[in-house]
């Protein structure tokens, strides 16, 4: 039997109460509008699109991981080849903060 990690669990639920954002334009213009909480990067996501992320919520001082592969990433969320997801909520961001690096 498949373990399913809890965090993703989570992700999906977050997902359902209108908590997240995809897409890099949006997570990026979310990131600067100060909406974006945190962001997930998937770990198979290119270098470019990792050190893109990282920089930016660096530079905003957002919280950023690296966790999970892109299609973990999209089947939490119900949507195809996601490699980054912005949290908008700060409940959310605690939760997956607490159950990623558990």
């Amino acid at each position: 039997m498949i373990k399913v990690k809890q965090w993703l669990n989570l992700l999906g639920l977050a997902n359902r109460s209108g908590n997240i954002v995809t897409g890099e334009e949006t997570i990026i213009n979310k990131i600067r509008q100060d909406k974006v909480k945190m962001v997930i990067v998937a770990v198979d996501a290119s270098e470019k699109t990792k050190k893109l992320y990282f920089d930016k919520c660096k530079f905003y001082n957002i919280t950023c991981v690296e966790a999970g592969t892109i299609n973990e990433l999209s089947k939490a969320i119900g949507k195809i080849n996601r490699v980054a997801v912005g949290i908008c909520d700060a409940g959310f961001k605690k939760g997956l903060l607490a159950k990623i690096t558990k």
